[in-house]
């Protein structure tokens, strides 16, 4: 029973159950009440239609991230620079927004070709880190990283400089565009359907090609044995920047989504955090496109559910992060756990 789907369920049932368990000792530890906790966090995610779009908010950057990240992780490459990837997402998206906001083209085709121009400027990024790994021998998880810093530097940089607020630079980011530049909202909610349904068809389209195309099954051999693939002739550092660049290119979306959906500007923190938070539903969901979006939905409502804790509960929020975290952890050790077991039964 153990060896089938059957087995792999209980065992991940048990690791959510010892994830809820170990944050439930952390509540209890600081006199708090576990099942208050949750179920605050609950109503702030779902108590209202507000809350349950604040939460599809977050939904569309981290299902984006994560459909981007299957497809490294599925090449054998830990993309860590997808946050990165995701700011100049952003960043290219806003200069596509300023350059064309006085050129009298319709509203409708400025956001796309911005859309566009984020993720081109995704897998841009992405492709430096490629660069490096290929051609230069640097683990992609070094370089990444270094970009990350980089990328958050830049937005920096241009928001208190060449595109500082007139008179005097701002926190708060660049000038917001006009309203018919942002991709249209549901009602007075702060949802795009235009942004959710984006977010849909990338996890789709991720999935088909995972699952049902010759590339992707290239794709996975190079990341199950990249020598073994040489061998075998398929061309291995070319799929390797493949998989650079599609992640890229998805991560620039979520990028440009934040831009065009949510903020209407560039602002210092435009990732959101987004990029390591879909490393985690990546790891989380073993890196099966299926499981996608029910898994990044659960992590966006713990994210917006957990604001409640600090004005109900004088909690801090970060609660949220230390059970997403312990969800990955535990997850992958009762996985270890039962690979281990049923190789010995």
């Amino acid at each position: 029973m153990l060896k089938g789907r059957l087995g792999g369920f209980l065992f991940q049932l048990i690791a959510l159950l010892f994830a809820f368990g170990f944050v439930s000792l952390i509540l209890i530890s600081v006199d708090a009440s576990p099942m208050d906790a949750y179920k605050n966090m609950f109503t702030g995610s779902f108590g209202s239609m507000r809350k349950f779009a604040e939460v599809l908010v977050a939904f569309v950057p981290l299902l984006l991230v994560t459909a981007g990240l299957l497809v490294t992780f599925s090449s054998g490459l830990w993309n860590i620079g997808v946050e990165g990837q995701v700011v100049l997402g952003a960043i290219a998206t806003t200069w596509v927004f300023r350059y064309f906001l006085e050129s009298g083209l319709h509203p409708a085709l400025v956001i796309t070709l911005a859309i566009l121009g984020g993720m081109l400027g995704g897998a841009l990024w992405a492709s430096f880190t490629g660069v490096l790994k290929v051609f230069g021998g640097v683990n992609e998880i070094f370089g990444g990283l270094g970009l990350n810093f980089v990328s958050t530097a830049l937005t920096i940089y241009l928001i208190f400089g060449p595109w500082k607020r007139p008179g005097v630079a701002s926190m708060s980011g660049t000038v917001p565009f006009p309203d018919e530049f942002s991709l249209p909202l549901l009602f007075d909610l702060r949802i795009s359907l235009w942004a959710l349904g984006i977010a849909l068809i990338g996890i789709v389209a991720v999935y088909f090609i995972l699952q049902g195309t010759y590339f992707g099954l290239r794709l996975k051999a190079v990341g199950k044995n990249f020598r073994a693939a040489y061998l075998l002739g398929i061309p291995t550092w070319q799929y390797s920047m493949y998989s650079f660049l599609i992640c890229g290119a998805l991560a620039g979306a979520a990028g440009a989504m934040q831009v065009a959906a949510v903020y209407h500007r560039l602002i210092p923190s435009i990732s959101s955090g987004y990029g390591y938070l879909g490393l985690m539903v990546a790891m989380l969901i073993n890196y099966r496109a299926v499981w996608a979006v029910p898994v990044a939905l659960f992590f966006a409502a713990l994210n917006i559910g957990s604001i409640q804790l600090p004005i109900l509960m004088k909690l801090d929020s970060s609660l949220s992060g230390v059970l997403q975290g312990a969800l990955v952890l535990f997850v992958l050790l009762a996985e270890g756990v039962r690979q281990k077991f049923v190789k010995k039964a």
